[in-house]
């Protein structure tokens, strides 16, 4: 595995006071394409390169998919999944021990709700595929636990709306034979077939509580693929499926299977156990990871 890097030295005198770094004026110069150096040309302390600028919008990106994946874990709903869609300004702050809080506000879409959507589109509003502006506090420890989170989010999908489309994909999920004939989720040339979808987006929710676990200030996840899936039979009304996904670590270009046990109702706080096997280097006694949880009833883990 190639070695992670290590945490940048906190700016500024030794002493208690954090030091602080302005973030979002250098970020909005990188999203409208203006660099304060060639390209390519190291940063001077009176204009930073483009790769300064480049950094510190990594650091925003990965903080807001911190907050986005406990979001979603919280929601606890498949039709409620959001995605990231631009990160607006953002500001961190590096204490003594060089941990990293920041603070940011990003804007979110609907994740692929179109072309799987099981509720007809007309039933939403215009201007409702985009979801809004959500605000995070995000703090980055040098070492696990995974990051700590306070999120809030502005214009929620309608409450009755989210009930329907979840009951829909929870029906959908029953009626579906046992054992399933999945042999991967996308295929072999990257389709998902529609009636799949549901599996795909109920492992994404439960893979949002890995991937907020193991998202660092210089890693973040993707679902690649559902390698094998298995649904148990339960004495009560919820779903219970076991998944084995591959999930993409950048930078570092791994791809980590993960066993995920995910027990799921509509409007019930969703329940995950994890299990990930990570390759190992000689040096490393144990290439393994668990986890488990149950959502929490507030929107912060602080």
């Amino acid at each position: 595995m190639p070695p992670r890097g290590q945490p940048p030295p906190a700016s500024g005198p030794g002493g208690p006071r954090p030091a602080v770094l302005l973030l979002a004026p250098l970020l909005l110069l990188a999203l409208q394409g203006v660099a304060a150096a060639p390209a390519g040309a190291g940063g001077t302390e009176d204009s930073p390169g483009l790769q300064d600028a480049e950094l510190q919008r990594g650091l925003l990106q990965q903080a807001a998919r911190a907050a986005l994946h406990f979001f979603n874990f919280r929601a606890g709903s498949p039709s409620a999944l959001r995605v990231l869609a631009a990160v607006l300004e953002g500001r961190a702050t590096v204490n003594p021990k060089k941990e990293c809080q920041v603070d940011l506000v990003f804007t979110t879409d609907h994740y692929n709700r179109e072309p799987f959507c099981l509720i007809p589109k007309s039933l939403f509003q215009d201007g409702e595929e985009r979801l809004g502006k959500c605000s995070a506090r995000v703090f980055f420890r040098n070492q696990k636990p995974r990051p700590a989170v306070n999120v809030t989010c502005t214009r929620l999908i309608e409450k009755n709306k989210r009930q329907q489309e979840d009951y829909l994909l929870y029906t959908h999920m029953k009626q579906l034979k046992t054992p399933l004939d999945v042999v991967s989720i996308p295929d072999s040339h990257g389709h998902i077939d529609p009636s799949l979808r549901p599996i795909w987006d109920l492992a994404f929710l439960g893979s949002s509580y890995v991937m907020w676990e193991k998202t660092t200030q210089f890693l973040h996840y993707y679902m690649a693929q559902i390698s094998s899936v298995n649904q148990w039979k339960t004495n009560d009304d919820a779903v219970d499926f076991d998944y084995t996904v591959l999930l993409h670590e950048f930078s570092t270009q791994e791809i980590i299977p993960c066993r995920i046990h995910l027990v799921w109702y509509p409007g019930k706080p969703l329940k995950v156990k994890y299990h990930c096997q990570e390759l190992q280097t000689p040096e490393e006694a144990s290439g393994t990871e668990e986890g488990s949880a149950v959502a929490p009833t507030e929107l912060n883990n602080f």
